[in-house]
């Protein structure tokens, strides 16, 4: 999954890149590059990423409630006590 990761990534930079190199020639061919190439890194590449490092992972952990807000002033608190 990582390597598939990166060859999108890759593909993606080289059809935006490319799409740049030949605007001047071919204008209607170079904005399906640079779309395509929008499209694989946003819509592809970055919901694979994030599906692959997420995993394990907890939510609740990054969610902000009650019981996170607490644990945020506590260490303020301790912070403050050793200043």
């Amino acid at each position: 999954m990582k390597y598939l990761i990166i060859l999108i990534v890759l593909a993606s930079f080289a059809a935006i890149i490319y799409g740049f190199y030949i605007q001047e020639e071919h204008l209607a061919l170079s904005h399906k590059y640079i779309g395509f190439g929008t499209i694989g890194l946003f819509l592809v590449a970055m919901p694979l990423f994030l599906f692959k490092y997420s995993q394990g992972k907890k939510m609740k952990d990054y969610m902000l409630n009650e019981e996170n807000i607490r644990k945020m002033r506590r260490k303020e608190d301790e912070k403050a006590k050793k200043q």
